[in-house]
C-alpha cells in the first residue's frame, strides 16, 4: 500500500482552505493556524518528548475552540482536517502515544461529525486491506495502530475482520518461507497483529473459530503459525512469548465455555516431546515440538495465565476434584523453576503469575476441589520461592517478596474459608527463617511478608534476635533494603496491635511513641549514632523515616536522647531534625528556638560530611515546594555555600547539587505564587516584594558564584561543584525545555518570573561573558569538566554561537587536535562537537556549515593519514591520527542529523577504506614491516620498540652512555607508540558505531566492504597487543557485530560466526613462539562476537563456543609440549576466564559454569604450570560469578552472602563432584598416601566462603562432613585452616555446640597419649570456626559442657605441648570463650602464657612468634596481667616487645585506667633504647605506641598530655636530640621519619626550650611542602595536633621570639589546610579546631572538629586577632599569595606546540591561588588598616609597599595594554582565559594592588611612590574591559572597588 504521508504542503492546504473561507471568523481563523503550527511542529521534533508536548499544546488549542464553531465548518474542511490527522498518525505509527494523542482530537471531530470520520478513516483502511500485494511491514504497523490507538478504526475493522486476517494469512508464508528472517521486526509485528485482532474483536473471531466452515482457513492457518513460532528455537524469546499469549487469546473469543476450557487443557500438551495436535474450537492443528528450551512450556503456561478468565482456569479435566491452575499448570511452572534455564527470570515471573491468578480464583477452587490447599502443593510452593530467594539473577530477590506475600494472603484465607486456627505453617516458617544466618537475604523477604499473619510478639518469641539482626544488615548495602523494610513491617504491626489492644481510649501519640522506644529506641539511636558509615547512612535513610511516619510523637523522644557533644548525636540530631522536616513540613527554628539554631549552624561547620549534608538537608528541603525559605536559610546558605565548594567527595557534592535544586524550586515556586497573586491584587505587600526580591537576589548570586570558581587555576573539586550548581540554577530557574527529561521541565510561565527578574537587572545568565568562561572550561584537563560544560552550553545558550566566537573556537580545535597529547586532542574533538551542534541550521555559502565541518576533518584526516606515511614521527609529533579520528566520531555519531546530511554512500566507502590503510599503516609501524598481511603472531613490546628504534633512525637507543640497556622510553619512542595505540582505540570504536549508523540508512555496505571492515577489527584485537586499545576496539567491534547480527541479509548475519569460527581456529592452530599474554586480543575478539548475540534467543554461538573452548581445554597435552609456547588449552581456559568476568552476557553464562567450575578444578592437576595458572584464574572468576554480590561494608569478609544449600540448589551437579574431589583427599591423607590434590584448596576456598543454611536443606548436606573432619589431619597448613572455615556451612545450627563438643572431646587428654600435632591443630581451628559462627547465633543451650571440657585440656597451651601452632591455636579458643570461663582456669592459663613469653626454647620452634603474640593479647585483655606484662618490657624477647607496642598502637581498652600510666612510664624509660635498636619496625612501633598513650583522649578540648615523669632531664635531652639528628639528616624512609616527627612533638608539647622550638618548627616547615611524601606531611599535621596547639597558646603571651615561633606554626597549618591530601587537611583543621576550643573558655567539654575552609578562617582570624603586630604576621600572610607575573606567562602562552607528551603534574592539584588571594584580601586590608597602631607593622608594610609597588605598576600596564574587542573575541585573549596562572597572577597582582591603594591611603610617606587616584583608576578601567571578555573576579575584589 501506498502511504499518504505527511507533508508540510498538506498544511498549507489545510491553512488556505481556513484563510479563504468567509463562514470563518477571524479569531477562529487565528486559533486555528496556531494549532495547524502546533501540529507541524510534532512531525519536525526529533525527540519523543518533544512531539508529545508539541501535540498537548495542540490538543489544548484544539479543546477551546467552541464546539458551535466547529460545528459550523463546511464538510470539505472536516474532511481535510481529518486526512491531515490520519497523515500525522501514519507518520507516527510506530509510536503509540503520539497515535493516542492524536486519536483524542480525533475523537474531537468524532463529536461534531461522526460519519465524516469514519468516512475517511473506512477509506484509508480499504485501500489497505484490499491492496494486492502481500502485507509489508508498515502495513502492519498502521493495522496495529487502528486496532490499538484508534477508536474508529476499531469500528470499521469489526466490519473488515474477515479480510484482514485473510491478508495476515497470507502474510504467513512469507514470514515462514525463511528460518533466518523469522526473528526479525516483521514476524515481531505479525505476532502483535494477531493478539491485538484476538484480544481487541473477540465478537468477531469466536464464530470463525467455532465454525465449521472448511473455507475459510484463515484462523487456522493463524493459530498453527502462533504455534510453530512458540515451538521453533530459532525465534527470539520475546516473540515465543507473545506467540504464546495470542495463541491463549483465541481462547477467550470463544462463547462456549466448555469448548474454551477443553482448548485450554488441550495447550498443556505442550509438555510432549512427540507430536500431538491442538484443538481449539473446530480448530486443529498439528504441532512438532523442535527444541527442549523450555520457552515453548513458559509462553504457553504464560499466555494462559495472563490471558484466560477463572472459570477456564479452575476447570477440571478427566476427573473431578482437579483443576486447570493446580494440577495443569503448577507442574509445568515448577518444573520449568527446577531446569534452572538461562529465562529463569521470566520463569519465577510466570510462577509470581500464577499465584496472583490462585489468589483470585480462590473461591472457585473451593468450590471444585472442596478441600483447603494440599500440603504437598504448600510445601512445594515454599520451596520454589525459597530456593530462588538467594538467586544471583538480577531481579529474581524483588519478584521473591511479591510472591511470598501473595503465598501468604493465599494461606491465611484458605486457613479462614476451612477454619484452621493452629496455622502451623507460620511456625514452621519462622522456625527456618530464625535458623538462618543473619547474612542470608532469604530470611527477610518471607518475614516481611508472615509480619501482617503471625503478629510481633509471635515473631519476636521465636527470633529474639531479629532487632540486632536488623542492625547489622544496616552494615551491608544489598541486604539494608530487605532488613528495612522488615522493619517497617513491625512497626506498622506493632502500632496496629496496640491501638486495637485500647479500643476504649485510643493511645496518645507520645503513647505510642512510648511503646515504640520501649522494644526499638536504644537500637535506633545506636544505628544513628553508628561510626560505621553504612549503618548510619541506612538508618537515617530507611529506619528514621518509617519510624517518624508511623509514631510522629517519636520525633520528641529521639531529640531528648540526644547530646550534641557526644560522638555521632550531632549528625543523628542533624538526620532526625531533617527527617521530621520532611514528613511534616515543620522546622525547628520556627519556633524561635535559639539552641536549634545554635546546633544546627554547629552541625554546618562540622568537620563530617555527612554531618554537614544532614544540616544542609535540613535547610533546603521541604514537602511544600511553594514554601518560601526563610531568612535564617538564605543567611546559613550565603554562609555555607561558599565554604563547601572543593570538597573532594563526589558524593557530597552530588548530595550539594540535589539539596540545592530543592531549594531552588523552592524560591522559584514561591516567587512565581507571588507573582501569579500579584496578578490577581492591585499590587504587592511590602513583605511579598521583600520576599521575591530575596529569592531573585540569591539566585543570582549563586549563579555568579559558580561561575566565579570556574576559572582554569581552580581545583576540578571546586569547578566540578560550581558546575553542578550552575547547572541547577539553569534547570531550575530559566525556561529551556529539555525534552530528553521526564520530570524537573520549567514551569509553563516560567517566562513571568524570568522577565521580572531581567527588569531589575538580574538573571543574566547568558552573556557572552558567561558563555566565554563555560568555553574556557572546554579546555579542562579532566573529561568530567569539559562535558559538563559543553552539555550546559549546548542546551542553555543560544542555538547558534557569533562568528567571532565560531571562527576562534574553529582554530583553537584545529590546534588542539594536532597535539600529541590525547586529552588535548579530545578537547578539540568536544569543541567540534560544539561547534557541530551549534552550526545546525546555519548555512555558510549557501551550503550547511555542519557539512563543510565534517568536509574539513574529513581532509584533515586524509592530510594526516599522508603524512604519517611520508614521515611517521613528524605526524606523531604535530599530525596525530587519533584527534581527527575521535572528532569525526563525535561529530557523526553524537550530534542528530550529521550523519544523513554529510555521509552519502560514496563517503561512507572513502572513509571506511581509508580507516583500513590508516589501521594497516599503524600496525606496520608497530611490526617494523608494512607487509603485515600474513602475519598472524602480533609483535612483543621488545619487537614494536625496535621497530620505532628503527624508524625514528635511533639504533641505539636502547643503551644509555655506558653501554647498559635503558629501560626508559625516549620521547620519540613515547609519542609514536601514544599515536599508534590510542588512534587504533580510536578507529576500533569509530568504525563500530559508524557501521551501525550506515546500517540503518537507506543505503548499505555490501558484504565484501562489511568483510573487509570485519578484518580491521579483527587486526587491530588480535595484533595490537595493547589492553587499552584492543579494550577500547572491542566496543566498536561489539557494536559492528550486532548491528550484523540484526541484519535481514543472511549473508550479513553470517559474518561475526565467521569471524568467531576463525578465532577458535587460530586457537588451535599451531604457534612457533610464546605470544600471548592471558591469550592476547584473542579473548576480546570472542567476547566481542558473543556479547553481540541477542540475548533473547537461544544465544547458539556461545553454546557452540563455550563447549569448543571446554574441548580443547580438556585436550590431553602432547608428549613433547614446550612451555615457551603457546598451548591451545592454556589460551582456551584464559578465553573462558574473559567470557565468565564479561558483564555483557549477562545470566547466560550461568548455565555453563558448573561444566567450568569442573574443568579448572581437574585443570589444576596438570604438569604445565601454564594451565594450572590459567585453570586457577579461571576458577576465581567462576567463584564471584557463582556466589553473586558480595556483602558489602564488612571490610576483608571471607563469606559471600549465599548459604550453601542455595547454592547446591542453584548448581546441583558441583554436589557429587566437590564431594569427591574432599573424599578422595581425605581417603588418602587416611590411607598416608603422599599424593599431591591441587584442587583441594579451592574446593575447600569455594565451600568456606558460603553461609550455613536451614535446618532440613543443610542435613541433606552432611555427607561433607566425614571428609572435612578428616582433613583437619592435613600436613598442608592452609588445608586446615580451610576445612575448619568450610566445615561451618555443612553444619545445621542446632548442631554446633554438639559438634563443638564432639571435637573437643577428641582431643587428647594429657602429652602421654601418642597424638598426631596436625590432627590436634586442625580440630582446634575446626572448635575455633563452629565456635566464632555459634556465638553469632542465638545459642539457646548451655555452653557450660563445652567450657568445662575445653578447661580439663588446659595442657594444650603450656610448654608440655611443643607445637607452638597448637599452643596459639587453644588460646585463641579460650579467648572466643573467655566470658564463659572460670576465673581459677583464666588465673592458671594466663600465669602459664606469662611464663611462656619470657621463657627461652632451647632448640628453634617453628610458630614461636606467632604464639608469642597470641599470648601477649590474651594477658593484656586483662588490666591486672597485662600491667605485670608492661612493666617487664625490658625483659622481653624482640616478638614480645614488637606485640606489645603494636597491641598499645593497635589498641584502646587501656585509655583512662591506671594500665595507661604503666604504660607511659614503660615506655618513656625504654625510649632511648628502643631509638637505638636496629629493628626498624620495632622501633617505628614503639614510638607510635609512644604518640598513641601520651596522645589525650578526644574527648578532651585541649591538650594534656602526661608529663614525662618517668624521663630524667638528660635522658629526655638524649632522646629529643636522636630524633633531631635522624629527622635533620633524613634517617630512614617516609614511615620512619613520619613517626619520628610525632614522637619529637610529642616529647616538645610542655618545653619551652626556644632553641629546640625553634628546630622543631623548621622541621615541620621542611615537611609541610607538596614535594615532601603524604605520610610526613601527615605526619607535620598530626605534630601541629600534638605540640603546636600548647607551643601557640603559650606564645600569645610569651617574648616576641615566642610569639614568632606561634606565627610559624600557624602559617604552617594554612599550608597544610591547602594541601593535596584530604587526611592532611582534616588533621589540620583539628589543629586549627583545639586552637579555637582554648580560646573559648566557656566552650564545649569536647572539642568540636570544623570544616577545613572554617579552620582556615579561624586560623587566619587567630593570627589577625592575637599576633597581627608581632614580627612576621605580614609575612605569614603574602607568602600564600601567587606570583602576580604576568611577562612570563604572555611568553609562555605564545609557544603553542607541546614540548612533551605529557604536562608535568602540579606537586598540589588541590591549590587554588585565586581562592586563597581572595580569602587573603580581608586580612590585608584589615592589617593595612592598623597601619598606625603599631611601629612593628608600619615597618613591615611600607617595606613590602616599597617591594611590590614596581611590580604591581608594571603588571598593571600590561593589562591596561591588552587588546580587548567590545564586540570580536580575540583568539590571544581565549589563550589567556584558559591559562591557569594567568588567573592565579591576576588574583595575586588584584589582591596586592587593593591591599596597596589601601595602604597609600593609610601612609602619607608612601604617596610618592604611586598615584592612588591613578592606580585606582587603573583598576577599575581593567575590571571594566576584563568583565565583559569573560574574566572573573570574585565578589571580595568587587566589594572593594565598588567601595573604592
Amino acid at each position: 500500500m501506498t502511504v499518504t504521508n505527511f507533508s508540510d504542503g498538506k498544511v498549507d492546504a489545510v491553512l488556505d482552505y481556513f484563510l479563504t473561507d468567509n463562514h470563518v471568523s477571524s479569531d477562529v481563523k487565528d486559533t486555528l493556524k496556531i494549532f495547524l503550527v502546533k501540529l507541524t511542529e510534532n512531525v519536525r521534533c526529533t525527540g519523543k518528548r518533544s512531539r508529545e508536548r508539541s501535540l498537548e499544546e495542540a490538543s489544548q488549542i484544539l479543546q477551546k475552540i467552541p464546539k458551535e464553531v466547529l460545528h459550523s465548518l463546511p464538510t470539505a474542511a472536516l474532511h481535510q482536517l481529518v486526512q491531515l490527522f490520519l497523515a500525522l498518525q501514519f507518520e507516527a505509527v510506530t509510536t503509540s502515544s503520539v497515535c493516542r494523542k492524536l486519536d483524542q482530537m480525533v475523537q474531537v471531530l468524532v463529536e461534531i461529525n461522526h460519519s465524516v470520520v469514519f468516512e475517511e478513516v473506512q477509506q484509508c483502511l480499504y485501500k489497505l486491506l484490499h491492496q494486492e500485494q502481500v502485507f509489508s511491514l508498515q502495513d502492519l504497523q498502521i493495522a496495529c495502530m487502528f486496532l490499538e490507538d484508534s477508536t474508529v478504526g476499531r469500528e470499521v475493522l469489526k466490519e473488515e475482520c474477515t479480510t484482514l486476517l485473510s491478508k495476515i494469512a497470507d502474510l504467513i508464508s512469507v514470514v515462514m518461507s525463511d528460518e533466518a528472517t523469522q526473528n526479525e521486526l516483521l514476524c515481531y509485528q505479525t505476532v502483535k497483529v494477531c493478539l491485538q485482532i484476538f484480544q481487541l474483536l473477540p465478537g468477531q473471531v469466536a464464530p470463525l473459530v467455532l465454525s465449521k466452515d472448511s473455507l475459510n482457513t484463515s484462523v487456522r492457518d493463524i493459530v498453527e503459525f502462533l504455534m510453530n513460532i512458540v515451538l521453533r528455537e530459532i525465534s527470539s524469546r520475546d516473540i515465543r512469548l507473545l506467540a504464546g499469549t495470542a495463541v491463549a487469546m483465541v481462547i477467550t473469543t470463544m462463547t462456549d465455555m466448555q469448548c474454551a476450557q477443553s482448548a485450554a487443557w488441550s495447550l498443556l500438551k505442550v509438555t510432549k516431546r512427540e507430536p500431538w495436535r491442538l484443538t481449539v474450537g473446530e480448530i486443529q492443528v498439528d504441532c512438532l515440538p523442535r527444541g527442549q528450551d523450555g520457552v515453548d512450556r513458559l509462553a504457553i503456561s504464560r499466555g494462559l495465565l495472563t490471558c484466560c478468565t477463572n472459570n477456564v482456569l479452575v476447570s477440571h479435566h478427566g476427573r473431578q476434584g482437579t483443576c486447570l491452575l493446580l494440577d495443569g499448570l503448577f507442574p509445568i511452572i515448577s518444573g520449568l523453576c527446577e531446569e534452572k534455564l538461562d529465562c529463569h527470570y521470566y520463569v519465577f515471573q510466570v510462577f509470581t503469575i500464577w499465584l496472583k491468578r490462585v489468589k483470585e480464583c480462590l473461591s472457585e477452587i473451593w468450590e471444585v476441589t472442596g478441600a483447603p490447599l494440599n500440603s504437598d502443593l504448600q510445601q512445594d510452593i515454599t520451596q520454589i520461592i525459597w530456593s530462588n530467594a538467594e538467586s544471583p539473577l538480577d531481579g529474581i530477590a524483588d519478584i521473591v517478596r511479591s510472591a511470598f506475600c501473595l503465598f501468604m494472603e493465599i494461606y491465611e484465607k484458605d486457613c479462614q474459608h476451612f477454619g484452621n486456627t493452629e496455622k502451623i505453617l507460620y511456625d514452621e516458617l519462622l522456625h527456618r527463617i530464625s535458623q538462618l544466618p543473619w547474612e542470608s537475604k532469604a530470611k527477610y523477604s518471607p518475614l516481611s511478608a508472615i509480619l501482617p499473619y503471625a503478629g510481633t510478639n509471635k515473631v519476636l518469641e521465636q527470633y529474639p534476635a531479629l532487632p540486632s539482626d536488623i542492625l547489622k544488615c544496616l552494615s551491608t548495602n544489598h541486604l539494608s533494603p530487605s532488613a528495612s523494610d522488615v522493619y517497617k513491617c513491625l512497626l506498622q504491626e506493632q502500632k496496629r496491635e496496640v491501638v486495637n489492644a485500647s479500643r476504649e481510649a485510643p493511645p496518645t501519640e507520645q503513647d505510642l511513641a512510648n511503646q515504640w522506644a520501649q522494644r526499638w529506641q536504644p537500637k535506633i539511636l545506636h544505628a544513628l549514632t553508628s561510626e560505621v558509615t553504612l549503618i548510619q547512612n541506612n538508618a537515617t535513610n530507611h529506619l528514621l523515616p518509617s519510624t517518624l511516619r508511623t509514631f510522629p510523637g517519636a520525633f520528641n523522644t529521639l531529640l531528648s536522647a540526644l547530646d550534641a557533644t557526644a560522638p555521632g548525636h550531632l549528625l543523628a540530631w542533624a538526620c532526625v531534625v531533617s527527617a521530621q522536616r520532611a514528613i511534616s513540613g515543620r522546622s525547628v527554628w520556627d519556633a524561635n528556638s535559639g539552641d536549634a539554631l545554635k546546633t544546627l549552624h554547629l552541625a554546618l561547620s562540622c568537620l563530617d560530611d555527612a554531618v554537614r549534608l544532614a544540616a544542609l538537608n535540613l535547610l533546603c528541603c521541604s514537602p511544600k515546594t511553594k514554601e518560601a525559605p526563610s531568612q535564617v536559610e538564605y543567611s546559613a546558605l550565603r554562609d555555607f555555600i561558599p565554604l563547601n565548594l572543593n570538597s573532594e567527595s563526589s558524593p557530597f557534592r552530588q548530595h550539594l547539587q540535589a539539596a540545592l535544586r530543592k531549594f531552588l524550586v523552592r524560591i522559584r515556586d514561591s516567587c512565581m505564587a507571588s507573582i501569579k497573586g500579584h496578578k490577581r491584587k492591585l499590587g504587592l505587600s511590602e513583605e511579598e516584594e521583600a520576599e521575591l526580591k530575596q529569592g531573585i537576589e540569591f539566585v543570582d548570586w549563586l549563579a555568579q558564584l559558580s561561575l566565579v570558581y570556574l576559572t582554569p587555576d581552580s581545583s576540578y573539586q571546586r569547578k566540578k561543584t560550581a558546575l553542578l550548581l550552575f547547572s541547577a540554577v539553569l534547570e531550575t530557574c530559566t525556561d529551556t525545555w529539555s525534552p530528553d527529561r521526564k520530570k524537573g521541565q520549567p514551569p509553563a510561565n516560567m517566562s513571568t518570573l524570568i522577565n521580572w527578574a531581567n527588569e531589575r537587572g538580574k538573571w543574566d545568565f547568558f552573556s557572552k561573558s558567561k558563555m566565554l568562561v563555560l568555553i574556557g572550561c572546554l579546555e579542562d584537563s579532566t573529561n568530567e569538566i569539559r562535558e559538563l560544560s559543553a552539555e550546559l552550553l549546548l542546551r542553555f545558550f543560544t542555538p547558534s554561537l557569533t562568528d567571532d566566537v565560531t571562527a576562534v573556537l574553529l582554530g583553537k580545535a584545529e590546534e588542539l587536535l594536532q597535539s600529541p597529547r590525547v586529552p588535548e586532542a579530545q578537547m578539540g574533538a568536544l569543541m567540534f562537537k560544539l561547534l557541530l551542534q551549534k552550526a545546525d541550521g546555519v548555512f555558510e555559502q549557501g551550503e550547511k556549515q555542519s557539512i563543510r565541518l565534517i568536509q574539513f576533518l574529513l581532509n584533515k584526516l586524509e592530510h594526516h593519514f599522508s603524512t604519517a606515511r611520508s614521515d611517521m614521527l613528524q605526524a606523531a609529533r604535530s599530525t596525530p591520527i587519533h584527534g581527527i579520528v575521535s572528532a569525526l566520531q563525535r561529530g557523526l555519531m553524537e550530534v542528530p542529523g550529521v550523519m544523513v546530511e554529510s555521509i552519502n554512500h560514496n563517503v561512507a566507502v572513502d572513509l571506511v577504506c581509508l580507516l583500513e590503510k590508516i589501521t594497516l599503516l599503524l600496525l606496520g609501524v608497530l611490526y617494523g614491516d608494512q607487509d603485515t598481511e600474513e602475519k598472524e603472531v602480533p609483535p612483543s613490546f621488545c619487537d614494536m620498540g625496535n621497530a620505532i628504534s628503527s624508524l625514528i633512525g635511533q639504533q641505539g637507543a636502547g643503551l644509555d652512555e655506558d653501554g647498559e640497556e635503558n629501560v626508559l622510553l625516549s620521547e620519540e619512542h613515547s609519542l609514536v607508540l601514544t599515536c599508534c595505540w590510542v588512534s587504533l582505540k580510536e578507529i576500533g570504536i569509530f568504525l563500530g558505531y559508524l557501521v551501525e549508523r550506515i546500517q540503518s540508512m537507506p543505503w548499505h555496505l555490501t558484504v565484501e566492504e562489511l568483510k573487509r571492515t570485519s578484518k580491521v577489527f579483527k587486526d587491530i584485537i588480535l595484533k595490537c597487543r595493547h589492553w587499552g586499545a584492543v579494550e577500547g576496539c572491542c566496543i566498536g567491534f561489539t557494536k559492528f557485530c550486532r548491528t550484523l547480527l540484526s541484519s535481514s541479509d543472511p549473508e550479513v548475519r553470517e559474518i561475526p560466526a565467521t569471524i568467531l569460527q576463525q578465532g577458535l581456529t587460530i586457537l588451535q592452530s599451531p604457534r612457533s613462539t610464546s605470544v600471548t599474554r592471558r591469550a592476547a586480543g584473542l579473548p576480546m575478539l570472542i567476547l566481542g562476537v558473543l556479547a553481540a548475540e541477542d540475548s533473547s534467543k537461544s544465544r547458539p554461538l556461545l553454546t557452540h563456543t563455550i563447549n569448543t573452548l571446554l574441548d580443547i581445554a580438556r585436550a590431553p597435552l602432547p608428549q613433547d609440549w614446550d612451555q615457551t609456547l603457546d598451548l591451545p588449552q592454556v589460551c582456551a581456559g584464559h578465553i573462558l576466564q574473559a567470557l565468565v568476568k564479561g558483564s555483557s552476557l549477562g545470566v547466560a553464562i550461568f548455565q555453563h559454569t558448573p561444566a567450568m567450575t569442573i574443568l579448572s578444578l581437574t585443570l589444576m592437576s596438570s604438569p604445565c604450570w601454564a594451565m594450572r595458572n590459567a585453570a586457577l584464574q579461571l576458577y576465581s572468576s567462576l567463584c564471584t560469578r557463582m556466589l553473586g554480590q558480595q556483602p558489602a561494608g564488612e571490610q576483608g569478609t571471607t563469606h559471600s552472602g549465599m548459604s550453601s544449600p542455595s547454592f547446591f540448589n542453584l548448581y546441583p551437579a558441583l554436589q557429587p563432584f566437590l564431594q569427591e574431589a574432599l573424599e578422595s583427599a581425605a581417603k588418602d591423607l587416611h590411607d598416608s598416601t603422599v599424593l599431591l590434590h591441587p584442587s583441594l584448596y579451592p574446593v575447600l576456598t569455594l565451600l568456606a566462603k558460603l553461609q550455613p543454611g536451614a535446618e532440613e536443606q543443610t542435613c541433606a548436606l552432611s555427607q561433607f562432613l566425614p571428609p572435612l573432619f578428616l582433613l583437619a589431619a592435613s600436613p598442608v597448613y592452609g588445608v586446615r585452616v580451610m576445612s575448619s572455615r568450610a566445615l561451618v556451612a555443612m553444619i545445621p545450627p542446632s548442631q554446633y555446640l554438639a559438634t563443638v563438643l564432639q571435637l573437643v572431646e577428641k582431643l587428647p587428654e594429657s602429652p602421654d597419649v601418642p597424638c598426631c600435632h596436625n590432627r590436634i591443630h586442625g580440630q582446634l581451628l575446626q572448635i575455633e570456626a563452629v565456635l566464632a559462627r555459634a556465638l553469632k547465633t542465638n545459642i539457646r543451650s548451655s555452653l557450660n559442657e563445652v567450657v568445662e571440657r575445653f578447661e580439663s585440656k588446659w595442657w594444650l597451651a603450656s610448654s608440655r605441648q611443643r607445637c607452638p601452632p597448637v599452643r596459639l591455636a587453644y588460646v585463641e579458643v579460650v579467648r572466643l570463650l573467655r566470658g564463659h570461663c572460670s576465673d581459677a582456669f583464666l588465673t592458671h592459663l594466663s600465669s602459664v602464657l606469662l611464663q611462656e613469653i619470657y621463657r627461652t626454647p632451647n632448640i628453634l620452634e617453628v610458630g614461636c612468634a606467632s604464639f608469642h603474640q597470641s599470648a601477649v593479647n590474651f594477658l593484656c585483655e586483662d588490666l591486672e596481667w597485662a600491667c605485670q606484662v608492661w612493666q617487664n618490657l625490658a625483659n622481653g624477647s624482640t616478638v614480645v616487645k614488637l606485640s606489645l607496642v603494636k597491641w598499645a598502637a593497635e589498641g584502646r581498652g587501656w585509655r583512662g585506667t591506671i594500665l595507661q600510666e604503666v604504660m607511659v612510664r614503660s615506655l618513656q624509660a625504654n625510649l632511648k633504647e628502643a631509638l637505638l635498636d636496629q629493628n626498624v619496625e620495632y622501633r617505628r612501633s614503639f614510638l607510635t605506641a609512644l604518640v598513641e598513650v601520651m596522645t589525650p583522649d578526644e574527648e578532651s578540648p585541649g591538650p594534656s598530655h602526661p608529663s614525662p615523669t618517668g624521663f630524667g632531664e638528660t635522658c629526655l635531652q638524649d632522646c629529643v636530640e636522636v630524633l633531631f639528628s635522624d629527622l635533620e639528616t633524613n634517617q630512614g624512609g617516609p614511615e620512619s621519619i613520619s613517626t619520628a616527627l610525632c614522637a619529637l612533638s610529642v616529647l616538645l608539647s610542655q618545653s619551652t626550650d626556644l632553641g629546640l622550638l625553634q628546630r622543631w618548627c623548621k622541621l615541620l616547615e621542611r615537611c609541610r611542602s607538596p614535594e615532601a611524601p603524604e605520610a610526613i606531611r601527615t605526619a607535620c599535621a598530626q605534630s601541629l595536633c600534638l605540640c603546636a596547639v600548647s607551643v601557640t597558646d603559650r606564645s600569645l603571651t610569651g617574648s616576641p621570639t615566642f610569639k614568632e615561633v606561634g606565627i610559624r606554626l600557624i602559617s604552617t597549618g594554612v599550608y597544610l589546610l591547602q594541601d593535596e591530601s584530604s587526611q592532611v587537611r582534616a588533621k589540620a583543621a583539628i589543629f586549627a579546631s583545639l586552637l579555637s576550643s582554648l580560646r573559648q573558655p566557656d566552650g564545649p567539654r569536647r572539642c568540636f572538629y570544623m570544616q577545613v575552609n572554617q579552620a582556615l578562617r579561624s586560623l587566619l582570624d587567630l593570627l589577625l586577632d592575637e599576633f597581627w603586630d608581632a614580627a612576621g604576621a605580614l609575612e605569614a600572610l603574602v607568602c600564600h599569595l601567587p606570583d602576580c607575573d604576568l611577562n612570563v606567562i604572555l611568553q609562555e602562552v605564545k609557544e603553542t606546540q607541546c614540548r612533551s607528551l605529557y604536562e608535568r603534574d602540579e606537586p598540589n592539584v588541590f591549590a587554588e591561588p585565586s581562592v586563597m588571594s581572595e580569602c587573603l584580601l580581608p586580612y590585608l586590608l584589615r592589617l593595612a588598616k592598623r597601619y598606625p597602631e603599631s611601629s612593628t607593622l608600619a615597618r613591615d608594610l611600607e617595606h613590602w609597599a616599597r617591594n611590590n609597588v614596581a611590580t604591581v605598576r608594571e603588571n598593571l600596564t600590561i593589562c591596561l595594554k591588552f587588546q580587548l574587542g567590545d564586540d570580536v573575541l580575540n583568539p590571544d585573549w581565549l589563550s589567556l582565559l584558559t591559562e591557569p596562572r594567568f588567573h592565579g597572577a591576576l588574583s595575586g597582582l588584584f589582591t596586592r594592588a587593593t591591599v596597596l591603594l589601601q595602604l597609600l591611603k593609610e601612609c602619607d610617606t608612601l604617596r610618592p611612590l604611586l598615584d592612588p587616584l591613578s592606580l585606582s583608576a587603573d583598576l577599575q578601567s581593567i575590571y571594566g574591559r576584563f568583565i565583559p571578555n569573560g574574566a572573573v573576579f570574585s565578589q571580595a575584589f568587587i566589594d572593594v572597588l565598588r567601595t573604592d
